[in-house]
C-alpha cells in the first residue's frame, strides 16, 4: 500500500499546487477531510494520525497547532509555513543546501520547507561562503521581485480586484519596508551569514514568477575575478542537480528586455542562477524561479519524496 499523505490546508495557494502535482501519482495516497470539517480540530487530528506524513499549508499559528498534533501521535510532518524554519529540532527543507543535506531530510521527523525568497538567496550565496569567496561577515543587499501569488489569498484578492486596477501597474511595488521580512532569519542562518541581509522585496502585476538580485561590490569581495570564480563555484556545487541550473556567462552579455523575465521558470520546479559581471569589477547574482514551484510547492514535493523514500523528482515538472 502506498504511503498516505495528508495536506492540512489544501485550499491555500501552496496546498492547491501540491495537491495538483500529486494528483495521478500511484506511489502516494491522499488522505482527505471533508470541506465542512477542514477546520475541525478532531477531524484534522484523525487525518494526521492516519497519515504517514502530514504537509502543513497553514498560517503560522495553525501550523504550530497541527505540528503538536503530529508530534503527539509520533507522526512525521512537513511544514510549509514560516513557523519552524529556524526552530531547533527541525530540518530545513532545501535539499540542495549542502551535498549531504538530503540524508538529513530523508530521516527527519520534522522538516520546515524553505521559503521562496530564501531559497534563491541561499542557493546563490551559501556555496560562495562555503568556498571562502564571500565572507560570512559581508553586508549583503538583496532585491527581489515576485508575482502577487507569493502573498497568498489576501494579496491575490488585492491585486486581482478590478476596482484597484493593480494589474495595469507599470512599475513594481515594494512592500514590507517598515518591518523585518519573515524570510530574513532563514536567509541569514542557512546562507551562513553573520548579519541580516538588507532585503527589499517587491510585487509586480503578474501572478507567478520571481527574480532575486544580489549585487556584490568589488571592494567587499576581494579577488572577485570578473565573476569567473563565482560562476565556477556555483557550477561545481550544483553539477548534476536536476532542478538547479547555473546558466553560462556569455561574453558579451547580450541581454535584452526579456532576458531576466521573472516568469521564465513558471510551472516548473526549476531555479536558474546567473552571474553577471560588470566592467567596474562588481558582480550581480540573479536567480529566477516560480515562487509557487521551487519556491514552495515544488520543493515541498522534493522533501516529501525524500521523507517517504521515493525518487526525489517524482511528480515534478522541469
Amino acid at each position: 500500500m502506498p504511503p498516505r499523505v495528508f495536506i492540512d490546508g489544501t485550499h491555500g495557494t501552496v496546498g492547491l499546487r501540491i495537491r495538483d502535482w500529486l494528483n495521478g501519482r500511484k506511489d502516494v495516497s491522499i488522505v482527505d477531510v471533508p470541506e465542512s470539517l477542514r477546520k475541525d480540530l478532531s477531524a484534522r487530528r484523525d487525518a494526521i494520525e492516519s497519515a504517514d506524513l502530514t504537509v502543513l499549508c497553514l498560517p503560522d499559528a495553525a501550523a504550530r497547532e497541527s505540528a503538536e498534533l503530529a508530534f503527539a501521535s509520533h507522526k512525521r510532518v512537513l511544514d510549509g509555513s514560516t513557523a519552524h524554519r529556524v526552530s531547533p529540532g527541525w530540518v530545513f527543507g532545501l535539499p540542495e543546501l549542502t551535498p549531504n543535506h538530503r540524508g538529513e531530510i530523508a530521516k527527519a521527523q520534522a522538516v520546515a520547507n524553505t521559503g521562496c525568497w530564501s531559497a534563491a538567496v541561499i542557493l546563490l550565496v551559501r556555496p560562495l561562503i562555503d568556498a571562502g569567496i564571500v565572507s560570512k561577515d559581508i553586508a549583503l543587499s538583496v532585491h527581489g521581485l515576485s508575482g502577487y501569488s507569493g502573498g497568498g489569498k489576501e494579496m491575490i484578492a488585492k491585486w486581482e480586484d478590478p476596482h484597484r486596477g493593480l494589474l495595469t501597474h507599470v512599475y513594481e511595488a515594494p512592500y514590507a519596508l517598515d518591518k523585518v521580512h519573515k524570510h530574513v532569519p532563514e536567509m541569514k542562518k542557512f546562507a551562513g551569514l553573520t548579519h541580516d541581509p538588507a532585503f527589499v522585496p517587491a510585487v509586480g502585476p503578474f501572478r507567478c514568477g520571481m527574480r532575486v538580485e544580489i549585487p556584490l561590490h568589488s571592494e567587499l569581495v576581494p579577488g572577485i575575478a570578473g565573476g569567473k570564480n563565482i560562476h565556477e563555484s556555483l557550477v561545481s556545487r550544483y553539477k548534476g542537480e536536476r532542478f538547479v541550473k547555473v546558466l553560462p556567462m556569455p561574453e558579451p552579455l547580450g541581454a535584452d528586455e526579456s532576458t531576466f523575465d521573472p516568469r521564465a521558470c513558471n510551472d516548473t520546479n526549476r531555479i536558474e542562477l546567473r552571474v553577471i559581471p560588470h566592467p567596474s569589477g562588481h558582480v550581480l547574482l540573479v536567480a529566477v524561479l516560480d515562487n509557487l514551484g521551487k519556491g514552495a510547492a515544488g520543493v515541498a514535493i522534493q522533501n516529501l519524496n525524500l521523507m517517504l523514500g521515493l525518487p526525489e523528482e517524482s511528480g515534478l515538472p522541469e
